[in-house]
């Protein structure tokens, strides 16, 4: 503290030294500066005074003249008097050759306060004496007039504007001096203040961790080089000190890290974690917890070899040690595809959101392997130390648990853990038990929407849609269960379900028939089976239905993880004469690139963008791109969604070739749809004829 005042006081001392050198050099200056303004308007007075003088005589020159040849006293009188009207003239006479005066008049000096002082530089009286000649005999003198011209007045006048010019030129100087003076601190002894200040809040033990920052407006100068300088040596020293901190720590490190990738186990990771919040709870501090899980890694082990997995594993955890500093982050694998990630001093949950979009960018840069560009998408749990467990283990298993309801909602996002994620789990724990025996338990039935040719207004095919009804909590959302199958395997049995039903159907209506389109959603997990091709085209040949009569609709982010792979296999199923479409086209990942290898027929417009249809400028322009992407690669486009008459109408008249939606039919079981059908056609029929 006493260094610290003595500190203040020598730069106090300086910056008063400063301020007098300052306002004495402009005090000179300015002093300087007005003397010589001073003197040259005196000279300027001077020559101000000779020629009134002049013009004075000039102007009675030959009054006088004619006055003194004429000897005429009252002309004589009426020229002394007229100079008198003069302020300046205190004496005038008009006199002969031998001396007699013909008219004179005299007044007294003036007798200005200042005059002392005037009269020592101008002089008391100025002394006039001008020989009288005619203008037509200028060789004969005739007399003399003669003026005295007082220089009190003009000399007064001329004090005046120097005591003001002496006056306003200090002042300037004054101000000049101040302005420079704080010129000065704000270019130089401010920011020096301020870097003095930033050296007193480096932490010795990590003195990189708050560097230095350049002034604003010295990034070029001697003070920028300083600045810069001296983070340099922070920095060194920092990284001197961490080379120490991990020498010491190296041998006992060893033995705790994961032998793939070099980050800390799962073991070790948790000891690590409790000392975190022990020295968290003694400084108040909060941090975060995220556990990162890579999407579908065992299908990158299935399709590419566990040595292409080991890489990516690796590639991972390289990244993630090169972005996050380890005096700021706490690293270290759990096991599998799981990585975990503690940032310490966390300033808010939105500091922790930051530090996540970041995370997920990470991992979701593509991987070389060999021949193989691997994409990869990441999931987050995020738990927050003390809000959401101040036990390690606690605070570990509630991140692992956000992680996985996280996976099971959406893909490459982030989710913060919540106090009812434990009943959210055990209850899709069950569900995903309850699917093992829904279709044994008969609980799935298919339901049938129509799809409308816009053009003739018929029918041409529909939708085949699963359907659960639990038997203890009812009707279950597909949105729901779908994605919980999918993650746990389940949709590979349960898509073989519905293709045979689907299938069945097509056959029994075309034996009564109604030769009709079904089309199937074919699940990413289903399409990275490898015996995903042949188990379709088993099941066209077991209910011998043509193989134009099927519709695989695959959304676009299923052929992403193996984009080589998708593809080979819906060649296949095309050439086998099975119609492909892109459902939800728009939402994903909608690229040219993906289309022009995948053997498309038809693109399906998401219902978002036809739901405000004609409402939302975006999604309606969204909507009107798709139909045209559609016509220039000559693909039928199919509008989802369609709710009422006049999206029906804007989409015919764009070129939208099909649609189905409320606005024709809710999707219906095969004994409403039969009926539907001929509903439908017949209304046709009548409105036709």
């Amino acid at each position: 503290m006493i260094r610290t005042r003595k500190t203040l006081e020598a730069e106090n001392h300086l910056g008063f030294r400063i301020l007098g050198w300052v306002l004495a050099v402009a005090l000179i200056a300015g002093l300087a500066l007005s003397t010589v303004q001073v003197v040259l308007d005196a000279q300027r007075v001077s020559s101000e005074l000779e020629r009134q003088a002049e013009e004075t005589l000039a102007m009675v020159y030959d009054a006088a003249t004619q006055a003194v040849f004429s000897i005429d006293e009252t002309l004589g009188q009426q020229v002394v008097d007229g100079l008198f009207a003069l302020e300046a003239i205190n004496f005038a006479r008009i006199s002969h050759l031998d001396g007699n005066v013909l008219s004179s008049r005299r007044r007294a000096p003036s007798k200005l306060g200042f005059r002392p002082i005037t009269d020592l530089i101008f002089g008391k009286v100025w002394v006039y004496r001008e020989v009288l000649k005619r203008h037509d005999n200028p060789s004969e003198p005739y007399g003399y007039l003669e003026i005295h011209l007082d220089t009190a007045h003009d000399a007064n006048t001329w004090l005046m504007r120097a005591l003001t010019t002496f006056t306003s030129g200090l002042v300037i100087a004054l101000i000049l001096g101040l302005a420079l003076f704080i010129l000065f601190n704000w270019l130089l002894a401010g920011p020096l203040l301020r870097i003095v200040h930033a050296l007193k809040k480096v932490n010795p033990d990590y003195p990189d961790e708050h560097l230095l920052s350049v002034p604003k407006g010295h990034e070029k100068n001697e003070l920028g080089l300083w600045v810069n300088a001296t983070n340099n040596l922070l920095v060194a020293i920092a990284e001197s000190q961490q080379k120490h901190r991990e020498a010491e720590d190296r041998v006992n490190e060893l033995a705790r890290i994961d032998t793939l990738t070099g980050l800390p186990s799962r073991d070790a990771f948790l000891e690590d974690l409790q000392n975190i919040i022990e020295a968290s709870k003694a400084k108040g501090n909060s941090f975060s917890l995220m556990v990162c899980g890579i999407d579908d890694f065992k299908s990158v082990n299935e399709q590419c070899g566990f040595r292409t997995g080991d890489l990516i594993l690796k590639t991972v955890a390289n990244r993630l040690s090169a972005n996050f500093r380890p005096d700021r982050f706490t690293l270290a694998r759990l096991g599998s595809d799981q990585f975990v990630i503690v940032e310490k001093k966390l300033r808010d949950n939105f500091h922790a959101a930051e530090t996540a979009e970041k995370l997920l960018s990470i991992v979701g840069t593509p991987v070389e392997a060999g021949s193989h560009r691997i994409s990869m998408t990441s999931t987050l749990g995020i738990s927050i130390f003390p809000n959401d467990a101040c036990e390690a283990d606690r605070l570990l298993q509630s991140a692992e648990q956000t992680m996985a309801l996280a996976k099971l909602n959406n893909h490459t996002r982030f989710q913060f853990y919540v106090a009812s994620i434990d009943q959210e789990i055990r209850d899709r724990k069950q569900m995903e038990k309850d699917l093992t025996h829904a279709i044994e338990n008969q609980e799935f039935h298919i339901v049938y929407q129509p799809q409308i040719n816009l053009e003739t207004k018929r029918i041409i095919g529909a939708e085949a849609l699963l359907r659960w009804v639990h038997p203890e909590h009812g009707f279950v959302a597909p949105d729901k269960f779908i994605p919980i199958a999918e993650t746990s395997g389940h949709i590979v049995s349960i898509g073989k379900w519905v293709l045979e039903q689907a299938c069945k159907q097509v056959a029994q209506w075309a034996a009564a028939g109604s030769h009709l389109r079904i089309a199937v959603n074919l699940s990413a997990v289903q399409l990275r089976q490898n015996s995903i091709v042949e188990d379709i085209l088993a099941c066209i040949a077991k209910y011998q239905i043509p193989p134009g009569r099927l519709e695989l609709e695959i959304t676009e982010t299923s052929f992403m993880t193996n984009i080589t792979d998708a593809v080979a296999k819906l060649h296949q199923l095309h050439r086998a004469g099975i119609s492909i479409a892109v459902d939800d086209f728009g939402t994903g990942y909608s690229s040219l690139t993906y289309l022009k290898k995948m053997p498309v027929q038809h693109l399906k417009i998401d219902k978002q963008f036809i739901q405000d249809l004609l409402v939302n400028e975006e999604d309606t322009r969204i909507a009107n791109t798709i139909i045209d992407l559609g016509r220039s690669l000559n693909l039928t486009v199919i509008a989802e969604g369609v709710e009422t008459e006049e999206q029906e109408h804007y989409l015919t008249q764009r070129g939208c070739k099909l649609a189905q939606g409320y606005f024709f039919s809710k999707p219906l079981l095969p004994d409403d749809f039969e009926k539907f059908v001929k509903t439908f056609h017949a209304n046709i029929v009548e409105n036709n004829a």
